[in-house]
């Protein structure tokens, strides 16, 4: 895997699949390994995904300094990938708490994005979360699943800090569109207990200064394409409504049947609408 030293000089490993434009693509989880995002659905048939992992997790390199993981501190990860690939604009792409970090990182490199995609993101930044009765209710439509019940146990036991990989893979069912073979492999892609320092960091002492945030995405030209699934608990199609208005006029998508992960509930359509927004001008 091709790796470059970091601003701290911590080794950034990132994968990269297929040929055109470049568009880097920030993982989630926090603390999960770029490798689950896969192709992104075929999207790599039409852009070339450079798929960085973070510090801590996957090929990267653990930091020398832990509070290196939080998420503001990782903006700085962000902008020596961009360095790292001698571009002066990058078109970037980020899924849920990856977003998280794409959004800090938009507002305060603002003129450094020609393309920002936010998929089923976390919005902490602009001040969205999702309302408990919402979350509950999405998660209620999966009753009649025969693996509910165990599902919705292992959710309870995470709510109360259960955070084990056993529990968190019992409750993956109920964040996918359909729960299959497919879904359930993937549901283990990226994930590992030496990647549990990242994502306790990640979060650790952030405080999200939702005002400031707001005022540097106001300076944010680029085009800015909010995605969700619309069988999502985790982002809803509310969510991204609401959360519109900090990015001026994002172009806002809801993938029907899909869950938190919308390029594995079906590929095809998830490639097509994202191939589309980035075959616009930017």
């Amino acid at each position: 895997m091709p790796q470059f030293e970091s601003y701290d000089g911590t080794t950034i490993a990132y994968r990269v699949l297929g040929d055109g434009p470049p568009l880097v693509c920030l993982p989630g989880g926090p603390g999960r390994a770029a490798e689950y995002l896969g192709n992104l659905g075929g999207l790599d048939q039409a852009r070339q995904l450079v798929l960085p992992d973070p510090r801590g997790v996957g090929a990267s390199a653990d930091p020398v300094d832990p509070a290196t993981f939080r998420a503001d501190r990782l903006v700085d990860d962000v902008e020596s990938v961009r360095a790292h690939l001698g571009v002066e604009r990058m078109d970037l792409l980020a899924h849920s708490a990856g977003a998280i970090l794409a959004t800090l990182y938009a507002a305060a490199y603002p003129q450094r994005l020609s393309r920002l995609l936010l998929i089923t993101p976390g919005l902490g930044p602009v001040g969205v979360d999702v309302a408990e009765e919402e979350f509950t209710a999405l998660i209620e439509n999966r009753a009649a699943q025969p693996w509910y019940p165990a599902a919705r146990a292992a959710l309870a036991k995470l709510e109360s800090g259960d955070q084990t990989l056993p529990t968190f893979f019992a409750a993956r069912p109920l964040f996918y569109g359909r729960w299959d073979e497919a879904a359930e492999a993937h549901s283990r892609l990226g994930v590992a207990e030496r990647h549990a320092a990242h994502r306790h960091g990640f979060f650790d002492g952030l405080e999200l200064d939702v005002p400031v945030v707001k005022a540097g995405l106001a300076k944010l030209s680029a085009p800015v394409l909010l995605y969700a699934g619309d069988e999502d608990p985790l982002v809803t199609p509310a969510m991204i409504n609401e959360a519109a208005a900090s990015f001026g006029d994002p172009t806002v998508l809801v993938q029907p049947g899909a869950g938190h992960f919308p390029w594995i509930d079906d590929g095809a359509s998830f490639s097509a609408a994202v191939g589309a927004f980035l075959s616009q001008p930017g």
